[in-house]
């Protein structure tokens, strides 16, 4: 059974970092892409960013340069560094786990709060 969990969220000012987490079982981790994506309240669920087997990663215009995907394979893990935090980066985020363009699993969430 493929399960993700991920943790990490909170309540942060603005210009503030969080480290978001997302723990995988069920699945060879080292074999899927990991992708991390976010939904704010009424908008759609978007994609912030996303980490290959390869190791190569690609992020959302809107997070380059303040967002960094990195995955630990022992530890079957992805995680999200955002720093440089703005209000309109509250969410909830979401991982999941890709291979050959089809998305097998999605985590539950967890919630993201920029504000003073």
């Amino acid at each position: 059974q493929v399960q993700l969990v991920e943790s990490g969220g909170g309540l942060v000012q603005p210009g503030g970092s969080l480290r978001l987490s997302c723990a995988a079982s069920g699945i060879i981790f080292s074999t899927y892409n990991m992708g991390w994506y976010r939904q704010a309240p009424g908008k759609q669920r978007e994609l912030v960013g996303a980490i290959h087997s390869s190791g190569s990663r690609n992020y959302a215009d809107s997070v380059k340069g303040r967002f960094t995907i990195s995955r630990d394979n022992a530890k079957n893990t992805v995680y999200l560094q955002m720093n440089s935090l703005k209000p309109e980066d509250t969410a909830v985020y979401y991982c999941n786990a890709e291979v050959a363009g089809t998305i097998i699993s999605w985590g539950q969430g967890t919630q993201v709060t920029v504000s003073s």
